[in-house]
């Protein structure tokens, strides 16, 4: 039956169905050849959608809307500005501190990469080549799901269940995070160097820089609030998703005032479609996984594993090696639901930690978003600034490389992943 099923889900979503529907109709047509009652599918689905932890989702996305809708993008890019716009490759650096700071505020890649093609680009084209100039914009932006808030990371949690926390799996984030922005930086550096741009921003003044500070205290104060509130322990990830969309309202109806109350549908509508398409993708998953768990194929696949390898590490790399494929061909939200339920009980087996197991998982398929064919920040930034993919990725294999560099080191110490949120208590 599994062998049935995954065949028929690769059939028709080779053929063009949307993914989430391609799994319906595999279990739908597993279930047809089986003795399975057809009434045990909707009971699946409609449980496994019906959950309080993943109303988390649209609330956080939501606030990411809504903070964007309130002018922080440019907040940040003037605070960024401030500090090292002035250095060589300033504006590079501008654009990776901004996407840094969106990324504390949004948690997704896509929304990151809309707002900063459109605010950034016209002006990173006049400094340096298109190429480069769209390689910085969607580096900075996918660094949205891996510096918490990250709303793949609550899928994962979710589809993970007991054995890893939101807020953990936030807090395991954190560190790599920041080593990835500052060798971004570093690259941008290095590559202004070698191809002899100028500096193009403003002189450092520490007067300009807390001015700018000041403007953009009450935007970084949200993931303080939230982030740390949730850690914490005073309030779950759901409630503080819901306290994000109360502040973001806030600060853009009083504070910038750029929000205005013709702007809510508008991000309403866009947060429930993302939502709906992972709510779609989580109902028909939970029916092809009930499948296949009834087939035993995390058994058989616990099995061929250990028979191929008993060292944590390589298990790693073959998760690595099979997520650099899933990434370059399969939406990564479809990927987490999909692969999270048979993966990660087997993680277990291994004696992996669940919370480091967990990040180098998301990180995968975070830089699978930058791979084509299917990478969806890759069409995202192409679709706004009209730069042929051909040309983006050219410029943005080094930062790539840098990420999978990045994911290779977590792999190798995974102190990096796990000192802090052991040390909050996860």
């Amino acid at each position: 039956m599994s062998a049935g099923i995954i065949v028929l889900f690769l059939l028709l979503a080779t053929l063009g169905m949307p993914i989430a529907f391609a799994l319906g109709a595999a279990a739908l047509g597993a279930v047809m050849l089986s003795d399975i009652e057809f009434n045990m599918l909707p009971q699946r689905m409609m449980h496994s959608v019906n959950s309080f932890p993943l109303m988390a989702i649209p609330f956080f996305m939501l606030a990411g809307e809504l903070m964007i809708k309130a002018g922080i993008v440019e907040r940040l890019i003037d605070l960024a500005n401030s500090i090292v716009g002035r250095v060589k490759g300033g504006l590079a650096h501008v654009t990776m501190l901004s996407g840094a700071g969106l990324a504390t505020v949004s948690g997704t890649a896509a929304s990151d990469a809309s707002a900063l093609s459109t605010i950034l680009v016209p002006a990173l084209t006049k400094a340096y080549d298109r190429g480069f100039a769209t390689a910085i914009v969607a580096a900075a932006a996918n660094l949205g799901p891996i510096i918490p808030p990250s709303a793949a990371m609550i899928v994962y949690a979710f589809m993970a269940g007991s054995t890893v926390s939101v807020g953990g799996m936030f807090m395991a984030g954190v560190v790599p995070g920041l080593i990835i922005t500052a060798g971004f930086m570093l690259l941008c550096t290095w590559t202004a160097a070698r191809r002899g741009w100028s500096a193009t921003g403003e002189p450092f003044r520490l007067a300009k820089v807390l001015e700018q500070f000041r403007r953009s205290f009450v935007i970084f104060l949200m993931p303080v609030i939230v982030i740390g509130g949730i850690v914490g322990g005073a309030f779950t990830a759901t409630e503080g998703s819901a306290i994000a969309v109360v502040y973001a309202l806030v600060v853009g109806l009083f504070v910038t005032r750029r929000l205005k109350i013709s702007d809510l549908p508008g991000a309403l509508v866009r947060a429930a479609i993302t939502s709906a398409m992972v709510g779609a993708l989580i109902a028909f998953a939970s029916a092809v996984t009930f499948l296949l768990t009834v087939d035993l194929l995390p058994q058989k696949l616990a099995l061929l594993l250990q028979a191929i390898t008993s060292n944590p590490l390589a298990f790693n790399l073959l998760v690595a090696a099979l997520l650099f494929v899933v990434g370059m061909f399969m939406e990564s939200n479809a990927a987490y639901i999909m692969l999270v339920p048979l993966l990660h009980p087997i993680a277990l087996q291994y004696g992996l930690d669940p919370l480091h197991f967990g990040f180098l998982f998301v990180l995968n398929l975070v830089i699978g978003m930058l791979t084509p064919p299917v990478g969806v920040v890759l069409f995202v930034v192409c679709g706004v600034t009209g730069v042929p993919m051909r040309e983006l990725v050219r410029s943005l294999w080094p930062f790539i490389a840098l990420m999978y560099g990045v994911l290779l080191l977590c792999m190798l110490y995974p102190p990096l992943v796990t000192a802090l949120p052991r040390a909050l208590g996860y």
